[in-house]
């Protein structure tokens, strides 16, 4: 496994890739890996001849409330760990490569699809979100890049920086990893008390259940909504941040469920907030 933090050295070296006619399959990550960044790496396994995985703590996409510095970082772990799932470049740029220092003379501001879901509370992230992935796109120039859909909505404005901007990726979504009972796997999960724990798998349950209600022949979103947040209500002690239906990838508000769709939600245990959602066609 090759080990660049060159910004011009991962460019040169791509280009050759392509030039031999390689396909590169490519997994931006911030580092710290898990066991989702594993399954994405995996798929970019199968799918290519070259497989570059991306770990860069990006400072754009952090709000004056939530803390860059002490994001978890753990650069040897994650070589150990790249390099065992068969990762054959990692790429571990500098802030200041990335970014020439501090400021930048240009950047991307997303103007749709951010105004819903966490991005109602999380004004610029997406913005920083944009950048860099465009950046990457740039530096990496890779056939296909792979994100998990538990964070649909960063899919969903990757999707529309792909189309927007003509930017020459296949853009390929992976499924939420989830445990035995479909939990959404994720780091936050380690803050659950014993007894939030076991109530969490309603969350996924709830989920399904306003899937089933669909397919059965419910169109009115807000009885799916009142439905879900009554079966989280009765069945836990979480506070319910929001549970919304939107159109995907557009997160469009829906009066009547028709085409593809999203329910997602959000709730905050005491230590812990935990995201979800379930996208089909109906």
């Amino acid at each position: 496994m090759k080990i660049i933090e060159s910004i011009t050295e991962m460019q040169k070296l791509s280009q050759e890739m392509r030039l031999k006619g390689q396909s590169i399959g490519f997994v931006p990550t911030m580092g710290f890996l898990h066991e989702g960044h594993l399954t994405l790496i995996n798929n970019a396994r199968k799918e290519n001849d070259v497989v570059v995985v991306s770990i860069f703590v990006n400072p754009l996409q952090f709000g004056p409330n939530e803390d860059f510095g002490s994001y978890p970082r753990d650069i040897e772990r994650d070589q150990k760990l790249a390099q065992n799932a068969g990762v054959d470049v990692l790429f571990n740029p500098s802030t200041d490569g990335m970014y020439r220092g501090t400021t930048m003379s240009a950047s991307i501001q997303v103007k749709e699809r951010v105004d819903v879901l966490c991005g109602k509370k999380r004004e610029g992230h997406f913005d920083g979100v944009a950048t860099v992935v465009s950046k990457l796109f740039n530096i990496v120039l890779p056939h296909r890049a792979y994100f998990g859909m538990k964070d649909a909505q960063q899919v969903a404005v990757i999707h529309g920086l792909i189309e927007d901007f003509n930017i020459p990726v296949q853009l390929v979504p992976i499924e939420t990893i989830r445990e035995e009972d479909g939990l959404a796997k994720s780091s936050r999960n380690v803050y659950l008390s014993s007894q939030e724990r076991n109530e969490a798998p309603v969350l996924y349950k709830s989920l399904v259940r306003g899937k089933q209600a669909i397919e059965e022949g419910e169109r009115d979103p807000e009885k799916i909504k009142s439905m879900i947040i009554e079966n989280i209500t009765s069945e836990t002690t979480a506070k319910i941040d929001y549970v919304d239906i939107y159109s995907y990838p557009e997160l469009k508000p829906l009066t009547v469920i028709s085409g593809k769709v999203i329910i997602a939600l959000a709730i905050k245990f005491t230590k812990a907030r935990l995201i979800d959602n379930i996208s089909f066609d109906v």
